[in-house]
């Protein structure tokens, strides 16, 4: 079964207008981002989704609402909205809310990389969780394999959903740093990667729920 998943990237929300690192914690949306959910939702307003998740932090949550609303008042049923911590950022540990700058240097500078490009570029982007992990005085902030296992738990339930079917739409709202992960394990050269996908844009995957994970993702388009 291949199902059309639209990501979109919540709206901008104070920590993301401030450049603080915002995974588990929370932070309301701006007025800017309630337009970029708005702008989202009418982008998508002429597709009938028959599931939509998000997960379950305040800015993802309301970010599905006003979509939905433009979708219903588009004349299109409403699914039910699940919402599940599998959806979450990446977990920053000791480093949630603090400025993104300092937080990479701290985890970067041990190994020679001054920021998060830079480790990514030296590295590789596994090592941004691994590096902030061993950064982290209390070791809470995910490693990458922490992270994955839980972004795979997220598309598992998903593709469990008995009320989906071949060819279907579902509207799925992310994170940056989640859209940025997949894009580096999933797309292509011609991808920029650069920087994480604007609040509220949109990138469409289609999901092979018949695949194991490593195999199940095609990237459509990504970050529009």
């Amino acid at each position: 079964m291949i199902l059309h998943l639209h990501l979109v990237r919540h709206g901008q929300t104070t920590f993301n207008r401030y450049n603080r690192l915002q995974g588990w914690c929370n932070a309301p949306l701006t007025e800017a981002g309630l337009a970029d959910a708005d702008k989202a939702g009418r982008k998508l307003e002429h597709y009938d989704f028959a599931a939509a998740y998000c997960s379950d932090t305040s800015r993802a949550q309301i970010t599905a609402a006003r979509i939905l609303d433009i979708n219903e008042a588009a004349g299109h049923p409403r699914p039910e909205l699940v919402s599940d911590m599998h959806f979450r950022e990446q977990c920053y540990g000791y480093f949630e809310g603090q400025d993104m700058s300092l937080a990479w240097t701290a985890a970067g500078g041990p190994h020679g990389a001054r920021n998060y490009n830079e480790i990514v570029e030296k590295f590789g982007l596994a090592a941004t969780r691994d590096f902030l992990k061993e950064a982290d005085p209390f070791h809470d902030a995910e490693s990458d394999e922490e992270y994955w296992t839980r972004v795979e738990g997220a598309f598992a339930l998903i593709a469990s959903n008995p009320a989906l079917k071949d060819g279907d739409d579902v509207l799925q709202i992310s994170h940056g740093n989640t859209l940025l992960s997949l894009g580096h394990r999933f797309g292509g050269d011609d991808l920029d990667l650069s920087e994480r996908p604007a609040n509220g844009s949109v990138t469409d995957i289609d999901f092979d729920t018949s695949k194991p994970f490593s195999e199940a993702i095609a990237i459509v388009s990504y970050g529009k």
